[in-house]
């Protein structure tokens, strides 16, 4: 995708990203798992950002109840395939982003054809058994995980990519199995503007990994309280008993795909 200048004019500008930077989101493949609460705003941030190639990943149709969030659909979209109606969305906001629309549910099975060529994925899932599947694609991919989740007024984001740092964590350093009072935004509620916030984090994250701009959110956790307004970051060890990247953590760091 070549980089249209006039468009990214206020990327170009920026001294951290450039003219370089754009290149990169240009050449960028991105796997997108899950277009909803989440997947929404990030993939128009990322269409927006002239990334070359995104990949929406998911098997739902759109219903009523989504539109309070999922900013991608319209009332004329209910009961429409998610990803079909994902993909001409991004494709009125630029036609120069090769959009795939990809009507599947991600499994261990799948997993690996899905990130095979990506450079890096983001995961909007809202189960565990997805993102900890998405969290072993990714390891064993070697590419960065973007993970956001919502639930009620709070919002949390972070990137785990241990082949990337020694003592960098995986997603499963942090979460190793379900937890036991887990439910989702259905049961327990989420205020819609949350997802936005969430959701562009998520894709700030993924254009400043594929362009090398700032410090990523690498091993890190950003924790977001939208009814205080408050915002904090912890640091997050690598766990020696991790049941996803503990037998094959290494010491030796690799530079990221993009």
């Amino acid at each position: 995708m070549a980089v249209d200048v006039k468009r990214h004019a206020r990327h170009i500008v920026l001294k951290e990203l450039g003219g370089p930077g754009q290149q990169k989101l240009s050449r960028a493949r991105i796997t997108v798992i899950g277009a909803g609460g989440l997947g929404a705003p990030a993939l128009l941030y990322l269409a927006a950002a002239g990334v070359g190639h995104v990949r929406i990943v998911d098997a739902d149709t759109v219903s009523l109840s989504n539109l309070q969030r999922q900013i991608l659909f319209r009332t004329d979209d209910v009961n429409a395939s998610k990803v079909e109606r994902a993909k001409a969305a991004l494709n009125a906001l630029d036609p120069g982003v090769e959009v795939e629309a990809v009507n599947l549910k991600a499994t261990d099975e799948t997993l690996p054809d899905l990130l095979s060529d990506a450079d890096l994925v983001l995961d909007g899932c809202d189960d565990f058994d997805t993102r900890f599947a998405v969290n072993r694609a990714a390891i064993k991919a070697r590419i960065p995980l973007v993970s956001g989740a919502v639930g009620r007024w709070e919002g949390q984001v972070g990137v785990f990519a241990p082949h990337l740092k020694p003592g960098a964590p995986c997603y499963q350093c942090w979460v190793p199995e379900t937890p036991p009072d887990a439910e989702d935004c259905a049961v327990m509620g989420v205020v819609g503007a949350l997802t936005g916030v969430i959701g562009s984090m998520m894709a700030m994250e993924a254009i400043k990994l594929i362009s090398c701009a700032g410090e990523p959110l690498l091993g890190r956790i950003g924790f977001y309280d939208g009814l205080s307004g408050r915002m904090r970051t912890v640091s997050l060890p690598a766990s020696r008993s991790c049941p996803a990247c503990a037998s094959g953590r290494t010491d030796s760091p690799r530079s990221p795909r993009a």
